[in-house]
């Protein structure tokens, strides 16, 4: 049984997110688990997530999940805004939740440039910088 869509096609927040992931080099998108994730080929963001508090489940359906370098986690986890999502908190991802405040579409940028160059291949990389 497929996992039900839960994210909107004409949410403003995805419509910028894909301008900016679908930037990439050789990128693409796919649904998984509902959600938009962004590929090339692997992971590198996805629109959406939840996360467990105390037993309950957090649904953060206007978020950005990225994976981030080790040396930047415990500043972003001290930012109230970002939370560890379900299933990929563990593998180094964190959420940055677009209702928690206005959003800084720089910051989401420089974040999701931060995870492409983290799980992309380094050929996507040099190609990217115009190597």
């Amino acid at each position: 049984m497929p996992h039900p869509i839960m994210y909107r096609d004409d949410d403003p927040g995805l419509a910028r997110l894909r301008r900016i992931a679908l930037g990439y080099p050789e990128t693409f998108e796919k649904i998984s688990h509902g959600r938009p994730v962004f590929c090339a080929p692997k992971m590198f963001a996805v629109y959406g997530g939840s996360s467990k508090t105390t037993g309950a489940i957090v649904p953060y359906p206007h978020a950005l999940l990225v994976k981030v370098d080790e040396s930047e986690r415990r500043a972003l986890e001290q930012d109230a805004r970002f939370f560890y999502p379900m299933y990929l908190g563990p593998s180094g991802w964190l959420g940055l939740d677009f209702g928690a405040a206005p959003v800084d579409w720089d910051e989401v940028g420089e974040l999701v440039d931060a995870s492409f160059r983290l799980v992309a291949p380094q050929r996507l990389i040099r190609r990217l910088d115009g190597d």
